[in-house]
C-alpha cells in the first residue's frame, strides 16, 4: 500500500468518522463531558473526574476530539505530500487548495467545537458542526479520488445536470435532518437548548425530501440507461444504482427510528447512514464529467 493511500484514506475516514463519533457524544450525554473549551476541565487538557459528569462521558466527548486532531495530522501530511510530490501536475493548484481548505476547515471546527461548549450545546453550533462536515468530507473525498487517479467518466450533459441536482437535494436532506435532531430527545445533555418546532412536522418534511432524493435516483437510473452508452453507462450506473441502495436503507432506518421511538442505537445507526448517503452523492458527483456538445 503507497504512502498516498494511506494518507489520503485516513483523511477520508477521520473526516467521516468525526461525524458519527459526534453522533455517539450526543446520544451518551456526553456533550458536555469535557465541560469547558479548549480544555477539557478546568486546569486540565485531558478528561479527570468532576462532579457534574462522569469520567466516562469525559473520555467519550474526548475522544472525539482527538479524531479532529487526527485530521489536522492527515491534512498536514497531505499538503506536504502534494507540495514535495505533485508540483508537476497540471492540476495541483487545485489539488494544494483542496488540502488547505482542510486546514482551514479543521480550524473552523474546532472554533465551532468552543462555541458549541461554550453555550451548552446550542442546537444551531450543533447543526453548523455537521454541515461544515459535509464539504470537508467531500473535498477529502476528492483529493483521495484525485491523487489515487480514480477514472473520470464522460457523460452526457443531461445526465451531470441531474446528479447536481441530486447533490442539492441531498444537502437539503442532510440539512433538515439536522433540524430533526436538533428538535429530537437526543441533546447530547439534559438541559441542553433545542429548536422549538414540532417534531412531527419537522419529521415529515424530512421524510418527504428523502422520498424526492430517491425518487430523483431511480429517474437518473433510468436516465443513464436510456442514454448513455459503453463505458459510461456500465460504470454511472453502478455507483448510481449504489446511492439508490444507501439511500433506501437510510430511509428504512429513518422511518423505523422514527415509529420506535427514537432508540440510541437506531439513531446511531441513521447517523452513520447519512454520512454513507454523503460519500455517495459526492463519489456519484465527481465521477462523471459532461461531454462537449452531448445532451
Amino acid at each position: 500500500m503507497s504512502l498516498a493511500t494511506v494518507v489520503f484514506t485516513a483523511l477520508l475516514l477521520f473526516q467521516s468518522a468525526l461525524v458519527v463519533t459526534g453522533g455517539a457524544v450526543r446520544l451518551t450525554g456526553s456533550g458536555l463531558g469535557c465541560p469547558t473549551w479548549p480544555e477539557c476541565t478546568k486546569g486540565s487538557i485531558k478528561p479527570l473526574a468532576h462532579p457534574t459528569q462522569g469520567q466516562l462521558h469525559a473520555w467519550i466527548e474526548f475522544g472525539n476530539r482527538l479524531i479532529a486532531w487526527l485530521i489536522f495530522i492527515f491534512a498536514v501530511i497531505a499538503l506536504i505530500y502534494i507540495v514535495k510530490k505533485l508540483k508537476g501536475r497540471a492540476d495541483y493548484k487545485r489539488l494544494k487548495n483542496l488540502a488547505i481548505l482542510q486546514l482551514l476547515g479543521f480550524l473552523a471546527q474546532v472554533v465551532l467545537g468552543g462555541i458549541t461548549v461554550l453555550t451548552k450545546l446550542n442546537p444551531l453550533s450543533v447543526s453548523a458542526h455537521f454541515i461544515l462536515s459535509l464539504p470537508l468530507i467531500a473535498g477529502a473525498l476528492t483529493l483521495r479520488s484525485k491523487i489515487l487517479g480514480k477514472p473520470i467518466i464522460f457523460i452526457k450533459q443531461t445526465t451531470r445536470l441531474l446528479i447536481r441536482i441530486l447533490v442539492g437535494v441531498g444537502i437539503a436532506v442532510l440539512a433538515m435532518g439536522t433540524v430533526v435532531t436538533g428538535t429530537g430527545p437526543h441533546a447530547g445533555d439534559i438541559a441542553a437548548k433545542r429548536y422549538h418546532f414540532d417534531s412531527r412536522i419537522v419529521s415529515w418534511i424530512h421524510a418527504d425530501l428523502v422520498i424526492l432524493l430517491i425518487s430523483m435516483i431511480i429517474a437518473l437510473i433510468l436516465v443513464i440507461r436510456a442514454s448513455e452508452s459503453g463505458v459510461a453507462k456500465e460504470l454511472i450506473q453502478r455507483k448510481a444504482t449504489h446511492f439508490l441502495g444507501v439511500a433506501l436503507a437510510q430511509g428504512a432506518i429513518g422511518y423505523l427510528q422514527y415509529f420506535t421511538k427514537l432508540p440510541e442505537l437506531l439513531v446511531g445507526a441513521h447517523i452513520l447512514g447519512a454520512t454513507l448517503v454523503w460519500l455517495a452523492i459526492w463519489e456519484l458527483n465527481i465521477s462523471g464529467r459532461p461531454t462537449l456538445n452531448a445532451i
